[in-house]
């Protein structure tokens, strides 16, 4: 009988020399690593936030005092402690004070409407909230919705280095701006993070968290559009952390790690936060993307591995070479959420001198599941082979139970699933969702159409679930079409996505009026781009917001009324092309 794919895996044949089949999972919690991290190199540096510093020894003492802050609060084991806050030294802090508790994090979108916290804060039974001061009057608006008795607000200046922070209080333009954009004004009674944690009171002894214990809730739509949160313990994470290092071969206590990813997505979180800490590596932290504060790090403390989604690399080399800074510290690269175009990924490879690697994950796989071989071996466009100690299928799509026959040239064409100590333990208070996901044999649905070739390379064809992929944040068209429809004057409307700069796309809404305004000469006069994506802003991320807007006089629909957004999709590139 021949040999299932499965049976073979293929793929392990065209690993990088020195990358294993599998990898031994440690039973320790993601702490475990700080610890380490903290007796091996201690006076090693573990952040860089706009030049303020933090040795490993220094941020394991943080995240103790941070530990004891969070009990004083009231946060236990088991617990879950929300944390609404953009990348910063104190959202590493916090992350791992409150994992040495044996809380539960649960990470969230600090840009989000008071409604989409609501939602994700009453879901995850989140008692406590440390959240960035921007973002305080979105969680007070929210609270009497949720279970949250703490707000605790976190001041980002008080991460800068004393000189930024003297900066901001200067009386000119610049700085009124940059403050603005960093911080708010606290409501009286909001306690403020560093002052609790400047002298907090000893916690009692407790017992570390398990392998097995919850580590994480991670909010995701899944296939259905619906945020879920994803439940991932400390062994997922640790596994995921230990399989890219399996995978990149990092060298202990010397690389140094870009944070430009969020934290509060999969990618950046297992990437940028948790992975630096088992190597050794400082981690330089971006409150958000911008280009000019990339390449002040560059010169300041030189990147050597970027994890990041492809609309960045252009933008990075183009202000690089208007700055005249060399790229070439950059020895390899990370890419996931979506694909990079041949041209991109050649200029970028040529301005580093380093490898552009294309990887594959989901917020339900911790969330890197494929990759491509770190080598000149790699393979652009595709997804890559399986990580150590993970296996996939191809199976029909309409069936998952029946795994699919290879064509005439050996290739896989159908819905890829993957099974491996990464993958996620089910959505949280959702065992119907967790049902529909999660399949016998601990195989993970992706409600991704591949191609996977004899060798196990993995090609992306399509996506079973319609999202919209846009800087690397996904954007479900239900959800956005829901708050557009209670616009007045729409009577409905489609949103696709459309290719944008490089390989990333844009939101695009058709929108059919209830009635079509004219001006005082009888003009048709339809809504514009602006007043639609004003009204979007009530409700929506301002990446799910449309930037274009068509207007039509009906949107084709199915034979049971189901608008066909393929269709309208195809209609709008055919327009632009013409």
């Amino acid at each position: 009988m021949a040999m299932s794919f499965l049976e073979a895996r293929p793929w392990l044949a065209h690993y990088t020399d020195g990358v294993p089949a599998t990898v031994d999972v440690p039973e320790q919690p993601v702490t475990a690593a700080l610890d380490d991290a903290a007796r091996r190199w201690p006076n090693r540096i573990a952040l860089d936030f706009f030049g303020a510093t933090t040795t490993y020894a220094q941020l394991h003492e943080q995240a103790e005092r941070a530990s004891a802050a969070l009990w004083e609060l009231g946060v236990r084991p088991g617990h879950r402690l929300a944390l609404v806050l953009p990348n910063c030294a104190t959202h590493v802090v916090a992350f791992f004070g409150a994992l040495r508790l044996g809380a539960v994090v649960v990470e969230h979108n600090p840009t989000y409407t008071a409604d989409e916290l609501a939602h994700q804060l009453a879901d995850s039974g989140a008692t406590v909230a440390l959240v960035w001061t921007k973002a305080v009057a979105a969680v007070i608006e929210a609270q009497p919705r949720t279970g949250v008795e703490h707000v605790v607000a976190v001041d980002l200046a008080r991460d800068l280095p004393t000189r930024s922070r003297l900066a901001l209080r200067l009386p000119i333009a610049k700085a009124r701006t940059l403050r603005e954009s960093m911080c708010a004004p606290v409501p009286p009674g909001i306690p403020l993070w560093h002052e609790l944690t400047a002298d907090p009171a000893p916690r009692p002894d407790s017992p570390a968290p398990t392998a097995d214990d919850i580590a994480l809730l991670q909010y995701t739509g899944g296939t259905t559009g619906v945020p879920k949160g994803a439940v991932l313990t400390h062994r997922n994470l640790v596994a995921n952390t230990v399989q890219g290092n399996a995978w990149v071969r990092f060298r202990e206590g010397a690389d140094t790690v870009y944070g430009v990813l969020p934290f509060f997505h999969a990618f950046g979180l297992t990437l940028c936060l948790t992975l630096p800490a088992l190597i050794g590596a400082t981690l330089v932290i971006f409150p958000k993307f911008d280009p000019a504060a990339f390449i002040a790090a560059q010169r300041r403390r030189p990147a050597t591995f970027l994890p990041a989604v492809a609309p960045m690399l252009d933008r990075i080399v183009d202000a690089a070479a208007d700055r005249h800074c060399a790229l070439s510290s950059i020895r390899l690269s990370f890419l996931g959420a979506m694909p990079v175009t041949a041209e991109t990924a050649a200029r970028w490879e040529e301005a580093t001198g380093g490898l552009l690697i294309e990887g594959y994950g989901m917020t339900e796989c911790s969330p890197v599941a494929l990759g491509n071989p770190c080598s000149p071996d790699r393979r652009p466009g595709t997804l890559g082979l399986p990580f150590p100690s993970t296996d996939i299928r191809v199976v029909d799509a309409d069936d998952p139970t029946q795994d699919i026959e290879p064509d005439e040239n050996g290739v896989l064409h159908g819905e890829l699933l993957i099974r491996g100590p990464q993958v996620f333990q089910g959505y949280w208070n959702q065992p119907e969702e967790t049902a529909g996901q999660l399949l016998d044999g601990g195989w993970l649905r992706t409600g991704d159409i591949v191609a996977v070739d004899p060798s196990g390379n993995a090609t992306l064809i399509d996506r079973i679930k319609e999202m919209i992929i846009t800087g690397g944040f996904k954007v479900y068209p239900s959800q956005v079409e829901d708050h557009l429809r209670g616009m007045p004057g729409v009577r409905d409307v489609a949103v696709v996505g459309l290719p944008g700069r490089g390989s990333d796309e844009h939101v695009a809404a058709v929108v059919v009026l209830d009635e079509a305004p004219t001006d005082q000469e009888g003009s048709w006069t339809p809504l514009s781009l602006e007043s639609v994506r004003a009204w979007g802003e009530k409700r929506l991320a301002r990446y799910a917001l449309p930037r274009s807007v068509t207007f039509v006089s009906e949107l084709p629909r199915s034979q049971i009324g189901k608008v066909m957004r393929r269709t309208v999709r195809a209609d709008l590139l055919r327009t632009e092309a013409s």
